[in-house]
């Protein structure tokens, strides 16, 4: 037999005295230390040694797997086509689209003339990519004339992109605009100007700017800027019709829209309906009208018309119900393409202005699908993507003077792909409320309910954004080595409704806790596991959860994956100075104010509520320059569990020192990412003796 692995120590940080008082309450925070005094920039030496020693001691742990991590990244690379491309996509005269070519980390965007023509390359990633560490396209908006495209480009994982406008017939860059945008540009219907968002020094996107090609930038309009509401955020957006530019500012529970003729966007701007807390809308327009969803009268919202004359007199179109959630709402010529979920699953139904509907049929009980960008405003068919636990990424066009939805492409797995192998099933488990959470398990045949079977569990929650019950080739390799594979649809999201989501917010924000472990429990009863041959995975708003549920019941684990874990959210909410505290108040509370908020964020707050107890083997990720989870609340929660936990099962920090909230760019790149986890999954949960869980 192998002698076990012997790890050096790990890293133990410096715990330096540091206490404020909120509320009466004294809170110390002795790593506080971590947090550069002049983030965003991250200089402070000792901090970036703590940083490094971390990282050694990650590479000094995962050396023993390094075979077991190349293995399971030849498989996952070995399931991605070389040259994947995407399915061409008309606007106007032109067909667009993009291609990987062989080997490459990054895709080159295409485009030729419908009728006939050759391809022309627009943007080639790989090319603008080259020797740089981190590379990520925000945005490649092609100019109504087609002779020009705004570009947003971020080369260190900040999201403060670099907004460019190139000519496209000679390839070249003929202005940069800004260095902090952020989010989809938008033409003016000449061609002469554009239409964008920038973020502040706090990366909070606060104004909306129209630039006019070959003038100076100080000589840019400010369309609108949020100045009310510390919280609020702007976006920008095109009719679908392309006759209006829409300006929207709110949070994550309020939405306030404006518009101006895409034919003149430095005119003054009109206003659709005042901001009302926890009102939210969203516009479109055809026809001479305004197309509002809207959650003023139902939670889950309602569709109405409007006349832009009277942009807030709204004419109920279809009534919120209890049981159809309506998600999203496009206008075309002769439809309204609605995207809406009934129990839990996706429906997608064309309505025709006269209100006759249909609804696009697919067959498996349990799947994901939405339409997958239709960019013309009268398609003779519309674009689809579909997928399942065991039916890879589908594209369709539907056609509904037929009703026939044609298969353009099937995900094609180079590596061999039989979906006979694997059963999946979609299954409600009883929360400890009585509520019925549904849970999506996919596994190999075969696979024996008989409790000794491991079982790798993910979730978010959070936010209203529901976790698909869609195909992923990465998880195959626990697959094809007996796992099973689950998906918690947990409170938080809004999978069974948009209140589905408010019962995971605010001061119910414990559900979401509670539901991942009762899933958990009730795939135990049911077979799927055993307590401790189960590993986790959540990421940001998911990783808050992953530390929660290791607080509350570490016992249950196997293996724990935080993926730039929001974890450090009492110190983070008490912080208006922080890029996205005055945002998040609407989700988490806002314990400035607050104390009820205070107390409970207090009682939650993985960080703050890491105590002398066993925990699980944990693998924590972050990025350096992340400006939605700082860097230090996966840092201080590492060294604080450091610090407290009282086991020997491993820990592993892992930061990313040139990335972002995303990771590591670069298809392949991500894919190891992937890999690492996977094989620490795999090695933690009731490995061998000689499989070195070692000192942590």
């Amino acid at each position: 037999m192998d002698k076990p692995v012997r790890l050096p120590s790990p890293p133990a940080a410096e715990q330096r005295p540091f206490s404020y008082e909120r509320h009466g309450v004294t809170i110390e925070d002795p790593w506080h230390w971590l947090r550069d005094p002049i983030y965003p920039e991250v200089e402070d030496e000792r901090v970036l040694a703590y940083l490094r020693a971390e990282n050694d001691y990650f590479e000094a742990a995962m050396a023993p797997h390094q075979p077991l991590v190349e293995t399971l990244f030849e498989e996952m690379k070995g399931r991605l086509k070389e040259d994947e491309s995407s399915v061409p996509i008309r606007d106007g005269e032109w067909l667009y689209w993009w291609a990987f070519s062989p080997g490459a980390q990054y895709r080159s965007w295409y485009r030729r003339k419908y009728a006939s023509g050759p391809d022309e390359m627009l943007f080639d990633e790989p090319v603008e990519a080259e020797g740089k560490d981190y590379f990520r396209l925000g945005a490649l908006e092609v100019s109504p004339d087609g002779k020009l495209a705004a570009i947003l480009v971020d080369d260190n994982g900040s999201e403060r992109f670099e907004l460019r406008i190139r000519d496209l017939a000679t390839g070249a860059d003929i202005e940069t605009v800004t260095e902090v945008g952020i989010d989809q540009p938008v033409w003016s219907s000449d061609s002469d100007g554009i239409v964008f968002t920038e973020v502040n020094e706090n990366w909070r996107s606060y104004r909306a700017r129209y630039h006019r090609l070959g003038r100076p930038v100080n000589e840019d309009v400010t369309l609108y800027e949020e100045s009310e509401e510390l919280g609020f955020s702007v976006g920008i957006g095109l009719s679908q019709d392309r006759s209006l530019i829409f300006i929207a500012t709110g949070d994550n529970a309020t939405s306030e829209v404006r518009f101006v003729a895409a034919t003149d966007p430095a005119a003054p701007l009109t206003l659709i309906a005042p901001r009302q807390t926890n009102r939210e809308y969203s516009v479109d327009a055809a026809h001479g009208k305004l197309w509002i969803l809207t959650n003023d009268d139902h939670v889950n919202f309602r569709l109405a018309e409007a006349d832009p004359a009277a942009p807030g007199d709204w004419r109920t179109i279809i009534a919120g119900s209890d049981r159809i959630y309506l998600r999203g709402a496009t206008s075309y010529r002769d439809h309204l393409a609605i995207s809406q979920r009934v129990d839990g699953l996706d429906q997608l139904v064309l309505r025709k202005y006269s209100g006759e509907e249909t609804r696009v049929p697919f067959g498996e009980a349990s799947y994901a699908a939405g339409f997958g960008g239709n960019p013309e405003f009268a398609p003779a068919a519309y674009r689809l993507v579909y997928s399942s636990m065991v039916t890879p990424l589908t594209v369709y066009d539907f056609h509904p003077k037929s009703g026939e939805l044609e298969t353009l492409k099937v995900q094609e797995i180079p590596s061999g792909y039989d979906p006979s192998r694997y059963r999946t099933e979609r299954l409600m488990v009883p929360a400890r409320d009585g509520q019925q959470v549904p849970v999506s398990v996919v596994y190999p045949r075969g696979f024996a309910k008989d409790g000794e079977g491991k079982l790798f569990l993910y979730a978010y929650g959070a936010y209203g954004m529901a976790i698909p019950p869609s195909f992923g080739t990465s998880r195959i390799s626990l697959l094809d080595r007996g796992w099973a594979y689950a998906i918690a649809h947990i409170r938080g999201g809004d999978d069974l409704g948009y209140d589905w989501f408010l019962q995971g917010k605010l001061e119910q924000r414990t559900n979401t806790f509670n539901d991942f472990v009762d899933v958990a429990k009730g795939l135990i009863k049911q077979g799927f596991g055993r307590a401790g041959n189960i590993a986790i995975q959540g990421g940001s708003a998911g990783g808050e959860l992953m530390g929660a549920v290791a607080n509350s019941n570490p016992e249950l684990w196997g293996a724990i994956v935080a993926d730039v874990p929001f974890v450090d959210v009492l110190n983070t909410m008490l912080d208006d100075t922080l890029p996205l505290t005055p945002g998040e108040w609407p989700e988490w509370g806002n314990p400035i104010t607050d104390k009820a908020a205070f107390d409970l964020i207090r009682s939650y707050s993985p960080y703050d509520n890491v105590c002398a107890q066993a925990y699980p083997p944990m693998l924590i990720t972050g990025g350096l320059n992340d400006p939605r989870v700082t860097y230090w609340e996966p840092a201080k929660w590492a060294a604080r569990l450091r610090a407290t936990k009282t086991d020997d099962n491993l820990l592993l920090l892992k930061i990313n020192m040139g990335a972002g909230h995303g990771g590591k760019s670069g298809r392949w790149e991500h894919l190891k990412e992937v890999a690492e986890a996977y094989a620490f999954a795999l090695t933690e949960v009731s490995p061998s003796p000689a499989s070195g869980r070692g000192s942590g």
